[in-house]
């Protein structure tokens, strides 16, 4: 079990029956009435801050998480499949759990994957993504007027700007 003076930026805990992640910490000392913590603490299962004040006396348990490494297979257009790198087995993942994070993915990916309660709970990439450009306008010589930048649509569906000289297939 954790007190409060062992929570600190970082740490992982159970709250609400939830695992949570400390992403601000403050101390206030109130002399012979104790301390008072406030904290800014994320639900790591869907993505929302709270702001929480604690006493020294409050007491939480701490959240096993684990973080395993998966490939990433395929998806059916609902849920996303991924395989375990030491075991061989597939998780699924919904849509919706991905959230951002699907616009990034392409066949073989390697991800790591947060589970709590063996069940996963978040995605982390690979810092780089390489994707190909599969639709953009045509550059014209004399369009400078927009910035020098022009929509191109990726192999994963995701929009981004990009500048004048990319073409189709880059």
């Amino acid at each position: 079990m954790y007190n409060c003076n062992d929570l600190k930026v970082g740490k992982r805990f159970i709250m609400y029956w939830d695992p949570y992640e400390i992403v601000s910490y403050a101390q206030k000392v109130m002399g012979r009435w104790g301390s008072i913590i406030n904290i800014k603490a994320k639900n790591l299962i869907t993505g929302s801050n709270i702001p929480k004040t604690l006493s020294d006396k409050d007491r939480f348990e701490p959240a096993d998480i684990t973080t395993n490494n998966y490939d990433y297979l395929y998806n059916d257009s609902i849920n996303y499949f991924f395989m375990n790198q030491d075991t061989y087995e597939q998780v699924e993942l919904s849509k919706e759990a991905l959230w951002w994070a699907e616009m990034f993915l392409t066949d073989g990916d390697k991800v790591s994957l947060q589970e709590f309660n063996w069940n996963p709970i978040n995605v982390n990439l690979e810092p780089v993504s390489i994707l190909e450009v599969t639709e953009t306008p045509p550059w014209e010589k004399w369009d400078t007027a927009t910035g020098w930048k022009k929509p191109a649509t990726m192999s994963t569906w995701l929009v981004i700007q990009v500048p004048l000289f990319v073409n189709v297939w880059d």
